[in-house]
């Protein structure tokens, strides 16, 4: 087993199955040794999990797990890519998608969900450059989407 595998294993985190792409694009796009994300939101078996908009229907602590789910999701695509996540150089940058109400400003702190679990299973190699931008509006009214850029061997 990988060092990644044992630490997602010793963290009690089970990777989501990867979804396929859900329209006419490819989940990731290798250049080199860059690997460039499609967006992804927080579903589980095919289906979003949370709906809605961050400081209408749903809380803060709602969000940061809709982030988490977010990113394992990636992780998990990541994993189909790569075959070995001891593959993974740095995760380089984030950009994520925050549905929210007019009012909402704590797009950064929603997105903390991803990034601290992107840390924990990555350690340094996890932490990275990221954007936290608000929308209107979501596919599926899901209430966050993320692209991630991520250095492989």
């Amino acid at each position: 087993m990988s060092k990644i595998d044992d630490n997602l294993s010793e963290l009690g985190i089970v990777l989501p199955t990867p979804m396929p792409p859900m329209g006419s694009y490819v989940s990731v796009q290798r250049i080199g040794n860059l690997l460039f994300f499609s967006g992804v939101g927080p579903f589980e078996r095919g289906k979003p999990v949370y709906f809605g908009k961050l400081g209408d229907e749903l809380t803060l602590e709602q969000g940061q797990a809709a982030a988490r789910l977010t990113a394992l999701n990636l992780v998990s695509i990541l994993r189909n890519a790569v075959g070995d996540l001891d593959k993974v150089k740095q995760i380089v940058k984030l950009l994520a998608f925050v549905a929210c109400s007019k009012d909402f400003t704590q797009q950064p702190a929603v997105v903390n969900g991803a990034s601290d679990v992107l840390a924990e299973i990555f350690g340094e190699r996890g932490k990275h450059a990221r954007s936290a931008v608000s929308a209107h509006v979501l596919p599926f009214n899901i209430p966050i989407e993320i692209e991630m850029i991520v250095e492989v061997e």
